[in-house]
């Protein structure tokens, strides 16, 4: 059955962080939303530990602009220091991604395998605002959602050809949903062609790091 559903996300300010850039305490975004960033969403919008949300593709609506910030960090000494955080300015995305069962959550809930139940919670959800305060990226930049068509509407890249954004984090592999005792990171080859990234599904990552071993039990 076809889990499929779709939205538009939309807020005044956006960090998706790139990991190189928060060295010294400084962040700055990612010009466009990584996959791990969008799939925190969906979970904002609707989770069950019984599935595990994919990220298909997203379609940038406005276009790219970086606005700087000052904030003050508190060191643990009690002084301060100022560091220059790098948003996404008035940002707006639509979104279209699919469902699968966690497989290693099923002798637990497998009465709660139901496609066409969690499709019409998820939806309702999305009509909703979703169930959690939706965010992008980082907890200051508040995002909201509602249902969309995919394609639908003008964006601002869609007569733009393919256009290379270089190695992008992709993801984390949590332990718990991969069945391995590591915690890792992917990172893949983006492009956006037409102003729509297609993502790679996450066991089709090849660029993958181990970041620590983690106890099973």
């Amino acid at each position: 059955m076809d889990t499929t559903v779709e939205f538009k996300v939309w807020g005044r300010m956006a960090l998706f962080s790139d990991p190189i850039t928060r060295i010294g305490g400084e962040k700055c975004s990612y010009s466009v939303p990584t996959y791990e960033a969008l799939r925190g969403v969906l979970e904002s919008i609707y989770w069950k530990p019984t599935i595990t949300w994919v990220v298909d593709k997203v379609r940038v609506m406005n276009k790219i602009k970086t606005q700087p910030r000052s904030a003050k960090l508190h060191k643990l000494n009690g002084s301060t220091d100022l560091s220059i955080y790098t948003y996404l300015s008035n940002v707006c995305y639509q979104v279209q991604a699919h469902f699968e069962f966690n497989p290693r959550r099923r002798g637990e809930f497998l009465e709660d395998w139901s496609c066409i139940k969690h499709l019409k919670i998820m939806r309702r959800a999305i009509e909703k605002g979703g169930r959690r305060d939706i965010f992008l990226g980082t907890r200051e930049c508040q995002a909201y959602v509602e249902p969309v068509v995919f394609g639908t509407g003008e964006g601002y890249y869609d007569n733009v050809p393919e256009i290379p954004l270089g190695t992008m984090l992709h993801g984390i592999n949590y332990p718990n949903q991969t069945g391995i005792p590591k915690m890792q990171v992917r990172f893949w080859q983006a492009t956006m062609d037409k102003g729509i990234i297609k993502f790679p599904h996450p066991d089709e990552c090849r660029l993958v790091r181990d970041v620590r071993k983690v106890n099973l039990e």
